[in-house]
């Protein structure tokens, strides 16, 4: 009797301890007792500021991706999170996010970022890690060109994207245009590939320049109505090319405009209003509108969060859901995979997707990509996803061709 007795009392005395223990850990502690641990994904892109609506929408459709497909890694006994990460459209912001990224060995893949300048130089940080990023808008050729085993992209291209604005104007019986950019490693970029096909189709390129301004356009509405282009074409972001554009008609400009997707944001319309209705630009995403596959994630994205999917969305959920197969894959031994195994995943995955068909090359460019010629109808935001498309390509990436 007395031995039951001190039984009982030990065994009292453990279920209070384990208790405790429970009450003292937070809820994730118990959960990753409980299973094999927690495998995050990060998304970069910028969450305030100008250029916060596309930078939203990627971080969004990527939560969205996650709650969607995450149950077969969960069911392994993992538990997936998100972890979004704000770069404010600024590179030393981009990379002090993702140094603070790779210190957190749970994160095994970045979806980002929106913008190529930060991009590349977050991605040599991703390098030293062996952490995959998986862009879902990054068009600058060089965010590929070096040949990261770990940096891969969903989109299209700026050396393909340039020269098929510059075709599509020429189409146009486009004979001059006025080239602007916005300096930056994107907008300059891609002004420099459409100056260069424009001048071989035999259109006079008056002018290129670059210009951080951000409000008066005056000294740069001035002399391009002097010039009087058939053509205006600014490389760069809706940010700044909204009140450009509504500047130049408000001051008489009858030139055409013309963009790339940095145009591709219901923003555009926002800022710019009755300016841009008309204008066309070229875009490697499109609306969601574009794709019939993205018709249920378009419905399931405006339910849960009360906005219609901006451009680069889709592509941001395509990217998520080749990021989790992925994870999955590397982890079939049931420990959590390492870095590298997931980028050597990634690089063998077919995905067909919202967006179509996406396999990667050995730069980690899709072997085929998409790229739209687009014009504005309405001055409507809500409207954008209607822009009536004009051209759709489907083009093998450069190094594909080599």
């Amino acid at each position: 009797m007395k031995t039951h007795g001190v039984r009982w009392i030990a065994f009292v005395a453990l279920v209070t301890l384990v208790t405790l223990v429970a009450l003292v850990l937070p809820a994730g502690s118990r959960l990753d007792a409980q299973g094999k641990g927690t495998i995050k994904i990060a998304t970069q892109s910028p969450l305030s500021g100008g250029q916060a609506a596309l930078g939203e929408g990627i971080k969004l459709a990527t939560q969205l991706a996650i709650e969607k497909l995450k149950a077969p890694l969960e069911k392994t006994g993992f538990k997936v999170e998100l972890v979004p990460f704000d770069d404010q459209a600024k590179p030393d912001v981009g990379v002090a996010n993702a140094k603070n990224i790779i210190a957190d060995p749970s994160i095994l893949v970045v979806i980002g970022h929106l913008n190529s300048g930060l991009a590349i130089p977050s991605s040599e940080v991703y390098k030293e890690a062996s952490l995959a990023m998986v862009s879902p808008a990054n068009t600058n050729p060089t965010v590929t060109d070096r040949g990261y085993p770990n940096v891969f992209r969903v989109c299209g291209r700026d050396d393909v994207q340039g020269a098929v604005g510059a075709e599509f104007a020429k189409s146009l019986g486009i004979k001059t245009a006025y080239v602007i950019h916005d300096k930056t490693t994107y907008g300059q970029g891609v002004a420099e590939f459409f100056k260069a096909e424009a001048e071989k189709k035999g259109i006079k390129v008056l002018a290129f320049e670059g210009t951080e301004e951000k409000s008066n356009f005056d000294p740069l509405v001035t002399p391009i109505k002097a010039r009087n282009p058939d053509l205006i074409y600014f490389g760069g972001l809706y940010e700044q090319a909204g009140p450009f554009f509504k500047q130049a008609r408000e001051k008489g400009v009858k030139s055409k405009f013309m963009g790339p997707d940095g145009m591709d944001s219901s923003d555009l319309t926002r800022i710019a209003g009755k300016a841009v209705v008309g204008m066309y630009y070229t875009s490697v995403s499109g609306p969601v509108s574009v794709y019939p596959q993205a018709k249920q994630f378009a419905e399931e994205y405006k339910k849960k969060f009360g906005k219609n999917p901006e451009p680069f969305a889709a592509q941001a959920y395509d990217a998520t859901a080749i990021a989790l197969r992925a994870i999955q894959t590397a982890a079939k031994s049931g420990a959590a995979p390492s870095r590298e195994d997931v980028s050597g995943a990634i690089h063998k995955i077919k995905h067909t997707g919202l967006t179509g068909t996406i396999e990667f090359d050995q730069k980690g460019d899709p072997k085929k990509a998409l790229y739209f010629v687009l014009q504005v109808t309405s001055d409507d935001p809500d409207k954008w996803g209607d822009n009536r498309e004009v051209k759709r390509l489907v083009i093998a990436a450069p190094s594909a061709k080599m």
